[in-house]
Order: C-alpha cells, then sequence, then structure tokens
C-alpha cells in the first residue's frame, strides 16, 4: 500500500488508468517501492550467460508509428540483429528494412551523449533539469509549448501529466508525412479514423494512390496480406491490383495494371467509376446517382488523361470481381481538394458494398488514456503560427524536427528564435536540437522502457511493450519517459515521489491493471516476467463499429496551368527515408531505392518525353524552382512517372544530423508552396508546381543497376525499346 495523502483516484491518473476504462485489481503497485530495491536493466549479463550464444527479448520497433514487434539477438550483452516478434499480430514476424536499421540506430556515432547547452558546453543532468525549472519559473502556462512526434502509451500520458502541471494545453503533434487527411475522411465516411483494410479478402484492389507496400500506414501488415491476396487463399483466386498515381511507388510496381492519372484527378475518376457502375447495372441511391450524372465516361477521360477504354475495363472489373477494396493514399490527398478526392474514393467503396467486407471496424486497445495522439502539418502550422505571434517562451521540442522540415515560407527557423528557451530532446544535433539553447540527450529505442499502441491495428489489439535489449551505450544519455518523469516531479514531487524512475513507474502501472490484462491470479512478478517475456500485452478489443455515410462529393475544377511553373512537383516518400529522421542511417543511406536503385542521393525523376523537350539527360545536375524556393540535384529519367510531373524524394538535404546525413542530396520540404487541404488545413503537399533547368553540370547517378548506357556484355537482350516510346500502364 501507498502511505500518503495521494488518494487513489488521483493516483490512476497519474498511472494513465483513470477513469472507468480500467477494472484495478489489488492495491500494490510495484516491488520498487521509494527507490529500495536497485533497479537494473532486465537484460544485464547474467552468471549463466554462455559466451557465442544469443539469447533473445522480444520488444517493439521505433523506426516508425507502425510499431511492429520485434525480438532481438543479445550476444555478451550487446544487441546484434533484429527480426519480427512472430506473436505481433501487427508484423507476425516480419521486420522490413526500415525496422532492422534499428540497430544501427543504437550504434550511431554521431548520438548525443551527454546534456548540454545550445553553446555545446556540457552539462550533468542535476544542472540541466535545474536550468529548465529555472526558466519555467514565472512563465505561464499559456506561454509554454511542447512540440512532439507521434505519441501513445504510458509516455503519453506522462507527458499530459506534465502540460496538466504547468497548466498549459499547448501539446502540439506533428508528422511531416501523415495520411492526415485519410483520417478525416475515414471519419465522416465509416465513423472511424483508422477502419481494418482487409486486402487479404480482397479479389480486386484499386488503389488511389496509397503505397501499402512501401511506406503507407503499415507496410508490413499490408505486405502479408497482400500475399494472401495474391494467393488467393480466403477468395478461391489470384487478386488484382490496380494502382492509380501520377509517379509510381512500389506498389504500382507490383501492381497488375498501373494508371497513371492526372494529377489531382483521382476523385474526378472515383466518381467516374460510380457513374459507370450505375450504367452497368449496379444499383446506387438515387442522390448519388444524381450528383455523379455529370462524371460521364468522356468527360472522365478527358479530364483524367485515363482512355475510355480503360475506365469501362476497370468498372467492369470492380462490377465482376465482388468483394473489392478501393484505397485513397497520399498520392491522392496532396492537394488544395485533397479530402474530396479522399471522399469520393469512399463513396466508391461504398457503391461497390465493400463496407463491412473488406473494410472493417478496426482493433482498438480499451484504454483510451494510451491511445495514439497523431498530428499532421495542421499541428506544425499551429505551433508555428504561436512562434510568430510571440506567445511562447518556453519550447520542448521530442520526435520532431520542424526547422528541417518545414517549409521555408513558414520562415520557422526565425519564428523559433523568438522563443526565450528552447529545450530538445534529442538523440543527435538535428537541425532543431542545433537551435536549443539546451539539448537533453536520449536513450535510443534498445535502451528504453515504454509502451506502445500502434494507431492501426487489424488483428488482436494489444499493446506493445518496449523493453532495453542492452545496457545504456553512455553513462548520460536518458530515455524519455525518464525525462519527462524527472520534469513532472518539479512541478508535483509528492505525486510521483513512489517512482525512483521510469521503469518503476511503467512497471507500477502495468502490474497495476493484471487483473484488466489477462493476469487476474498471478502475482506481480510473474505477470510482469511474462509481459517482458512476449514484448506485449494482449488486452481484448473495445467494442468499435462502423457507420456509413455516403453523400455527395463536389470536386473543383482543374487548375489552370501556369506557365512560368509547367510542371507539378510530386515529392516521393521512400520506405527508407520517410520524412528524413533516419538519413544519418548509412544502411539506409546504401539502401538502394526500390524503383530507381539510387544510393546516397536526391534525384530529380522525369519522364523521357519531358527529359527530351528539355534537353536533360540522365545525371545532368538540374535545378528545381518553384515560387518558395529551389533546389538542385540529378536528374533521372524514367517512364513510371505523368509527363507533366517530376518526383523527388523527402529525407535528404540536412544541414545537421551528423556524418552521414549532413550535406548529402537536397531537402524537397523547403520548397513547398504554401497551398492546404481546405477541409483539414494540412498542408497539400502536391500542389507545388516547378520549373526545371539545366546547370551545365553532370555526374554519373550512383545506383545499383550501374550507370545509363553500361555494358550487357554476356546477357542476351530479347529486344530493344526507347525509353521514351514505353508506357507502363501497358507493360504488365
Amino acid at each position: 500500500m501507498i502511505e500518503n495523502e495521494f488518494n487513489r483516484r488521483d493516483f490512476l491518473k497519474v498511472l494513465g488508468w483513470g477513469g472507468a476504462a480500467v477494472a484495478v485489481s489489488g492495491c500494490g503497485f510495484t516491488s520498487v517501492q521509494d527507490g529500495v530495491e536497485n533497479v537494473v536493466s532486465y537484460v544485464e549479463a547474467n552468471e549463466y550467460m554462455i559466451p557465442g550464444i544469443g539469447v533473445y527479448f522480444n520488444s517493439t520497433c521505433a523506426q516508425c508509428d507502425a510499431a511492429c514487434g520485434i525480438t532481438g539477438k543479445v550476444r555478451e550483452g550487446r544487441v546484434l540483429k533484429l527480426e519480427g516478434n512472430a506473436a505481433s499480430s501487427i508484423n507476425r514476424g516480419r521486420l522490413c528494412g526500415l525496422g532492422q536499421a534499428g540497430v544501427q540506430a543504437h550504434y550511431n556515432p554521431d548520438r548525443v551523449t551527454e546534456p548540454r547547452t545550445g553553446k555545446g558546453e556540457k552539462l550533468d543532468w542535476e544542472k540541466a533539469l535545474g536550468q529548465v525549472k529555472e526558466k519555467l519559473t514565472g512563465v505561464s502556462g499559456d506561454e509554454i509549448a511542447f512540440l512532439t512526434g507521434n505519441l501513445s502509451g504510458h509516455l503519453k500520458v506522462l507527458l499530459g501529466n506534465y502540460m496538466d502541471a504547468l497548466g498549459s494545453k499547448n501539446h502540439f503533434v506533428y508528422d511531416a508525412v501523415a495520411p492526415a487527411v485519410m483520417r478525416a475522411s475515414n471519419k465522416k465516411a465509416y465513423g472511424n479514423e483508422m477502419p481494418a483494410l482487409r486486402l487479404d479478402k480482397a479479389k480486386v484492389i484499386v488503389s488511389f494512390g496509397a503505397d501499402f507496400l512501401g511506406s503507407w500506414v503499415s507496410p508490413v501488415n499490408f505486405s502479408q496480406q497482400y500475399a494472401q491476396f495474391r494467393k488467393g487463399v480466403n477468395n478461391g483466386g489470384r487478386g488484382v491490383l490496380v494502382q492509380i498515381e501520377p509517379k509510381m511507388t512500389l506498389t504500382g510496381a507490383n501492381a497488375d495494371r498501373w494508371i497513371p492519372a492526372n494529377p489531382g484527378t483521382e476523385g474526378v475518376l472515383a466518381l467516374g467509376l460510380i457513374n459507370a457502375l450505375g450504367a452497368a447495372g449496379v444499383s446506387i441511391p438515387s442522390d448519388i446517382a444524381a450528383s455523379v450524372s455529370a462524371y460521364g465516361v468522356e468527360r472522365v477521360s478527358k479530364d483524367t488523361g485515363v482512355s475510355a477504354e480503360q475506365i469501362q475495363k476497370l468498372a467492369a472489373v470492380l462490377k465482376e470481381r465482388s468483394p473489392s477494396l478501393v484505397i485513397a493514399g497520399g498520392g491522392a490527398e496532396g492537394y488544395a481538394h485533397g479530402s474530396q478526392n479522399a471522399a469520393a474514393v469512399a463513396l466508391l467503396n461504398q457503391v461497390l458494398g465493400n463496407v463491412g467486407k473488406t473494410v472493417e471496424a478496426p482493433s482498438v486497445v480499451p484504454f483510451p488514456q494510451l491511445a495514439p495522439t497523431a498530428g499532421g502539418t495542421a499541428g506544425l502550422k499551429a505551433f508555428n503560427d504561436g512562434l510568430a505571434a510571440g506567445k511562447f517562451k518556453v519550447v520542448f521540442t521530442l520526435g520532431a524536427n520542424p526547422v528541417y522540415s518545414a517549409p521555408a515560407f513558414m520562415k520557422l527557423a526565425d519564428n523559433l528564435k523568438k522563443a526565450a528557451f528552447k529545450v530538445a530532446l534529442a538523440d543527435a544535433i538535428d537541425e532543431t536540437a542545433a537551435q536549443a539553447d539546451l539539448v537533453l540527450p536520449l536513450d535510443s529505442a534498445m535502451e528504453s522502457w515504454g509502451t506502445v499502441v500502434a494507431e492501426y491495428q487489424a488483428g488482436d489489439a494489444h499493446i506493445g511493450i518496449q523493453q532495453p535489449l542492452m545496457e545504456r551505450l553512455y553513462d548520460n544519455t536518458r530515455s524519455a519517459g525518464d525525462i519527462l518523469l524527472s520534469l513532472v516531479k518539479q512541478q508535483k514531487a509528492d505525486d510521483y515521489k513512489a517512482f525512483e524512475d521510469y521503469y518503476a513507474y511503467l512497471r507500477g502501472a502495468v502490474v497495476q491493471a493484471k487483473g484488466s490484462l489477462g493476469g487476474a491470479g498471478m502475482d506481480d512478478d510473474e505477470f510482469w516476467s511474462t509481459v517482458l517475456s512476449s514484448g506485449m500485452v494482449k488486452t481484448g478489443n473495445a467494442s468499435s463499429s462502423l457507420r456509413t455515410s455516403a453523400s455527395a462529393v463536389t470536386l473543383p475544377a482543374a487548375a489552370v496551368a501556369d506557365a512560368a511553373f509547367p510542371l507539378r512537383l510530386l515529392p516521393y516518400v521512400q520506405p527508407s527515408m520517410r520524412d528524413g529522421r533516419h538519413a544519418n542511417l548509412p544502411w539506409l543511406q546504401e539502401s538502394p531505392d526500390p524503383l530507381t536503385t539510387i544510393v546516397w542521393d536526391s534525384w530529380v525523376e522525369m519522364h523521357p518525353k519531358t527529359a527530351a523537350k528539355l534537353g536533360i539527360v540522365e545525371g545532368d545536375i538540374v535545378e528545381v524552382t518553384s515560387k518558395s524556393g529551389s533546389i538542385k540535384a540529378q536528374a533521372y529519367i524514367f517512364p513510371g512517372i505523368h509527363p507533366d510531373a517530376v518526383s523527388v524524394p523527402f529525407g535528404n538535404g540536412h544541414t545537421e544530423l551528423g556524418r552521414y546525413a549532413k550535406g548529402v542530396g537536397a531537402n524537397v520540404f523547403q520548397m513547398l508552396d504554401p497551398v492546404f487541404d481546405q477541409e483539414t488545413g494540412e498542408l497539400a503537399i502536391n500542389e507545388t508546381h516547378v520549373k526545371v533547368s539545366k546547370t551545365g553540370k553532370r555526374v554519373i547517378v550512383v545506383k545499383e543497376e550501374g550507370a545509363a548506357g553500361g555494358s550487357q556484355a554476356g546477357k542476351k537482350i530479347a529486344g530493344r525499346l526507347a525509353s521514351n516510346n514505353v508506357d507502363l500502364s501497358k507493360e504488365v
């Protein structure tokens, strides 16, 4: 029992179990009481360790927000390799290359190893945390802001408790490449932001720009469903995939048919398919039929650039092969009318009767306090607006690098200087940490304790457990949980005095709720050991359901082309680089892009016809200019992109972040124009128009396939076809 004046209800709130969501069992919460017990890492080398023999521990991947379960191989106290945890319903024993690189993030030589001031002066933790307390003195809650990436689990709870203690409501959540428009559209169409998409139950999938095999939402989960879809295990026949997108992704490269519709016309095509389905005899509600009556095949073909024959064939396939699944991803949503595009795609799903068949209610952890708080670029805009107005005196950042990824038009780097004191919780000196007045160094994911709740869960709902796979490499780093616990103790010491560190807090929280987590009848140590052994806590599903809301969709007229900026910029989210946070990992820089095989650089992807028109060949250094900025990068000629567009990958172009990231490639974030989705306020990343010009310089493009025109000696060539004559939508 806890013997102080802290009442039980407040205590449960501290642990994240407040409210009626959990039936609490027992009074004891932890075997760690007031620091009497010496807490050490779960993986501390034991006397019975056999040199050369690996041992394995389960944890949760922190490389992206999919929260896959992982199994770490540890030998002589060092983590050597990661694989997927077979017990996880998210990834079922598989792990992508990004997850595998978590080991290199742990051993990265450019990690921050001790607290430091903005001037580089090294501090001990007492002085560093003392600075925070000093700078907060006399500052009101409205003058304090905390910008984070997506958060869930008990770290989210602890941050919420800290912000409450400060009297601040200024927690901004930012994800530079978030599916935020999709969340809002799904909420309107299905009553749920993240319904479960059952690829394995579909006979045909039509994806409007969702790279679900590459970087979209939960690619390892989708890849396994896709394998079942291709085998036809659940529906008796091999599934057919149609990918509609103006820039080919990994998913598009795997499709049976890749259709490069005109950028931004995905919603028009979806409404045209509804019209064509109605004409083919599919029953459509009268109000929907009336709203799509203007989207005849000829008009849709003209607007989208997709032939009337292809539209009719696609409608016929959707009619004949049921159930189907239609998905809208970032390729369709990154426009000022992105929400309308997504709504049109959702409407097509409903007309086809897919809701309840291939679009299902999601698995939901029954503890809303731990549910993920997910953001997008709207959170960054609100944070930046506050900085620009001089509202914030003290600013914290965690899991976000806005100085790098904020477009130049926001002037965020300048606005950040208006804050009197800036604290960065970071594992490396990135662009944002470089501007901070105080840097608090983080443990790696291989050294940290935590709980994680995935936003997308299609199997049994569970809470992922993150545990250290080895001792800290550096004595003066701390986990985000330990730092937040120390900070909240500065404000409410009595409420948290029972917890020596974040391990004690986390163990106490999990053990406290063991009765609701399948641990009834176990003693505390047995239950905790079981949790760590599995790397997760299966919670059972909270009740969730879908409700369809089918309404007419209004799409704007096609934008008038700008002669000064004739090409549309389509930024590309690479599976390995994502938003650039992993650019300091040489494994990932060395990993070839799945389509171009380029390594260690950025590139400007353009269609052969566009390149020929501009007199550009592979390897030319070109300048891509928008109204907001410009970048220079090597040209790569590729028929898998619309002739009216160019593409540049996100992730490179860092001015900080360590030796492997600094000075490599170009930062496409900086040149995006100030255009936002009309409904959600999200940055419309596909709405930037550019012009491309030669600089007169040229390089050999470094790629796995070799230089353009390289020798084919010893290979039998069946035939040749000039790249400007290739039509990939027919080369399947």
